[in-house]
């Protein structure tokens, strides 16, 4: 049983990042949002990650946009 439960606490820490996107989405925009269509959702949440990505500055990174600090990134180890 506890290696079980060692194994399933492994996973979810693992996920935390997704997981931590995944709330973000649904409350900042899909719970928020009243889409009439599966066409108007993906539009809406296609804005919402670019948003996330290019726009929104973020604490944990210096308060730099996500993209931003990945392409800094991806220069300064190449």
């Amino acid at each position: 049983m506890a290696v079980r439960l060692s194994s399933y606490l492994t996973r979810s820490i693992d996920n935390i990042v997704i997981e931590r996107f995944f709330r973000t989405l649904k409350h900042g925009n899909i719970y928020i949002s009243d889409y009439q269509s599966i066409k108007e959702l993906k539009e809406g949440v296609k804005a919402h990650m670019h948003k996330y990505n290019f726009k929104r500055f973020h604490s944990a990174i210096g308060y730099q946009k996500p993209m931003n600090y990945y392409l800094e990134f991806i220069k300064s180890v190449g």
